[in-house]
């Protein structure tokens, strides 16, 4: 796995590309001299749980023969105040599940993601306290 981060402008704004050409926009914000042009790392963090998670929990639905139509995810990250690094100190995951879903099964898939498959999760939960819960729309 490999990316290329590259500048954009004379302040912070810079593009990420992966290996297959795909890019997100990085940027500052305006009060550290950037121009709120693209997310933010800390940003990226919560981007990177909440679609780890939002895999596995597709992935495991799907095995699990269930009739998913929609999902969204949001994601709450708290950080440590006044502190350099400020490292994440709570993270919140909302799901929200649109089918006719056995809630068993919805709150097994969201646990083995957020507890036992999802690296982005196990990574983040050495400083923070990862919660979550969910919604099932029918």
């Amino acid at each position: 796995m490999e990316i290329e981060i590259k500048r954009l402008n004379d302040a912070y704004h810079m593009q990420a590309m992966n290996e297959s050409g795909r890019s997100i926009s990085i940027d500052s914000s305006p009060d550290a001299g950037g121009q709120n042009l693209g997310f933010r790392p800390m940003q990226l963090m919560l981007a990177g749980i909440g679609g780890c998670s939002g895999i596995d929990v597709i992935s495991i639905l799907k095995k699990q023969r269930q009739p998913l139509e929609d999902i969204r995810i949001r994601v709450r990250g708290d950080r440590e105040p006044n502190k350099t690094p400020s490292l994440f100190e709570k993270i919140h995951i909302v799901f929200t599940l649109k089918g006719k879903l056995d809630e068993n099964k919805v709150k097994r898939a969201i646990e083995l993601s957020i507890k036992q498959y999802c690296s982005v999760a196990k990574i983040l939960e050495k400083t923070a306290d990862i919660s979550y819960s969910y919604e099932i729309i029918d």
